[in-house]
């Protein structure tokens, strides 16, 4: 039987591999490490895409400086 998330989908390979560390009892120090490796994680890959995308586009500080000085939200809509 497969496991499954509260949303009753099967776990991830990731959500698994979290299950097994997480059965293990680990002090509120270790937790908190172990938080803080796997936001630095997705953290690093979030940027590797922005890296990745800010390549692409050829965008250069001039842009950046541009981006940070325009307003560029889209105008909320009411339904």
């Amino acid at each position: 039987m497969k496991a499954l998330n509260p949303e009753g989908a099967p776990l991830t390979n990731l959500q698994l591999e979290l299950v097994k560390l997480f059965a293990q009892e680990v002090p509120e120090e270790g937790l908190r490490n172990i938080k803080q490796l796997i936001a630095n994680y997705f953290a690093e890959k979030a940027m590797d895409m922005a890296d990745q995308v800010w390549e692409a586009k050829g965008w250069t500080d001039e842009d950046a400086e541009r981006m940070i000085n325009t307003k560029m939200r889209a105008p909320h809509r009411s339904e």
